[in-house]
This record gives structure tokens, C-alpha cells and sequence, in this order.
């Protein structure tokens, strides 16, 4: 018999909200043993018998992923390498860029990715710098190994709002991407540059606009990315401002959550160097 949260506090745990376990109540213990795969024995206050017991049937479920949290970046990994999977990696030099250079007879697409370089063999991905990919950052690649098309860049600029089903990532966009870049170099345009030039980016001109500083970064070799800038000004009310702009071919390259995703990696790596 499965035991859902509820079962477990009502019929399980003492109820006396003690907080032994570390955590404030039995209600919250219970979601922590149900969803996550906290042992029992953490209760002080149960027996032996009563743990062995209950830690068989809560073994079951959770083999079975019944209430178990999910993992949603193991989740989507695992969805973007069966995307991937079926891929000709013949193909992804003429759609995608990159070249595939044959390593110990096998072939390896290297595939330029910011300042790094991208080196996929059998849908590992590992980067020249042996710096870690996260998740998140392997799922927008092979997703984009999935989808890149052969479509060139036309040099058509559009906000993330401007490209199509974007209403339900908007918030996403702003709250993930381009708030932490305002906060992180508000009052600091020159530690922003400094940032974006050591990521691969160029200082952008033509499409800067009313920026007061703009940089074209090329996460892979046909998906440009304009990151804009307007300092904050004080004087005026007007609190630091930053828009990603992406060509208008963006969708033939990556889906849209892989956008999002693109727009936080970007972040990360440029908020994170400042702390």
C-alpha cells in the first residue's frame, strides 16, 4: 500500500511537531520522506519495526516515481538526448557550423559555443576548457543539434516579446535574464565590458540603438545574441536596463524554452563573475 503525505503524518508520524528531525512540523517531514527520499529514521520517535516496515513500501513508490519530486533539468536532459539521438552527425557541419574532425576513428563535431569551443562525440558534450556544462546548458545544445537548421542569420533584430509563444516565458526572460544583468552592472559599464569581452563578446554598434553600450555575442555560430545596456541615470529616476535581442532565425535554431535557457546561461556567466 502506497503512503502519500497525508497517510504518513496521520497514521505514522507522532504529530507532536517536536522538530528533532530538522524540520518545523511532521507535515513537513512527511513531504521531505514522500517527495524526496528523506529516510524515516530521521524521526527519533519511531520504531525500529515501524521504519523497516514503512521504508519497504515507500521503496516501492518510489521505483515506481509515485509522488517522488521530479527532476525537471534530469527531465528535459533526458527528452532533449532522445531528441538528439536519431541525428546524422554528417549533417550538423552545413546546418549548424562547427566542423567534425575524426578523433581515434570516431568523429568528433566541434562546434564553437561563446569563447569555448564544443566538442560532441555520441551526444557527450564536453567543452575545450574543461569547463563544466551544466545541465541546463547540455539541454539547449542538444536541442539545438535536434533543430538547427540551415538557416543563416538575416541580421533582423527582434526582442524576446516580438518572437512567436513567448507570452508564457516573458516573466521568465526578465526575472531569470534581465533583471540579474541590470542589478549586477548598474553604475559599472566598464565591468560589463570587460565581462562580455572576455565571454566572446563584441562591442556592437549599428544595432545598439539608444544603449549606452551593446555587445553581439555568437552562442553558436548561427545563433547571435545582442545583449543591450542603459545604465542607470540617477538624476533622471531611471533605474539600469538590459534586453536580449536575437535575429529573427532563432527559432529554426533553438525552441523557445532552449532561449530561455540560452538568455540564463548568458547571465550566469556574466553575473557570476562579479561576485
Amino acid at each position: 500500500m502506497a503512503l502519500s503525505v497525508v497517510d504518513l503524518y496521520r497514521d505514522i508520524l507522532p504529530k507532536t511537531n517536536c522538530g528533532e528531525c530538522g524540520h518545523p512540523t511532521c507535515i513537513a517531514f512527511a513531504g521531505q520522506v514522500v517527495a524526496d527520499g528523506l529516510s524515516l529514521s530521521e524521526c527519533p520517535y519511531l520504531s525500529a519495526e515501524t521504519v523497516e516496515r514503512c521504508t519497504v513500501e515507500l521503496k516501492e513508490q518510489y521505483a515506481k516515481g509515485k509522488w517522488v519530486r521530479r527532476d525537471m533539468a534530469e527531465d528535459a536532459l533526458a527528452w532533449a538526448r532522445e531528441r538528439a539521438s536519431n541525428m546524422d552527425p554528417a549533417t550538423f557541419p552545413a546546418r549548424l557550423g562547427g566542423e567534425l574532425i575524426m578523433e581515434e576513428g570516431r568523429p568528433v563535431f566541434h562546434l564553437p559555443y561563446f569563447a569555448d569551443t564544443l566538442r560532441i562525440r555520441e551526444l557527450a558534450i564536453a567543452t575545450r576548457t574543461e569547463i563544466p556544462l551544466t545541465r541546463w546548458e547540455q539541454v539547449f545544445i542538444l536541442n539545438h543539434l535536434a533543430q538547427g537548421g540551415t538557416t543563416s542569420p538575416t541580421g533582423k533584430w527582434k526582442g524576446f516579446i516580438e518572437l512567436p509563444n513567448t507570452t508564457s516565458k516573458i516573466k521568465n526572460m526578465v526575472d531569470s535574464v534581465e533583471n540579474p544583468i541590470s542589478k549586477a552592472f548598474s553604475d559599472n559599464l566598464l565591468l560589463l565590458k570587460e565581462r562580455a569581452l572576455d565571454l566572446g563578446g563584441i562591442v556592437e554598434t549599428e544595432h545598439a540603438g539608444s544603449a549606452d553600450i551593446a555587445f553581439r555575442f555568437f552562442a553558436f555560430p548561427k545563433v547571435p545574441v545582442i545583449l543591450l545596456f542603459w545604465d542607470a541615470d540617477v538624476d533622471e529616476g531611471f533605474e539600469a536596463k538590459a534586453k536580449l535581442m536575437f535575429d529573427e532565425t532563432v527559432t529554426d535554431h533553438l525552441d523557445i524554452e532552449s532561449i530561455v535557457f540560452l538568455g540564463e546561461e548568458l547571465a550566469r556567466r556574466l553575473v557570476e563573475s562579479t561576485s
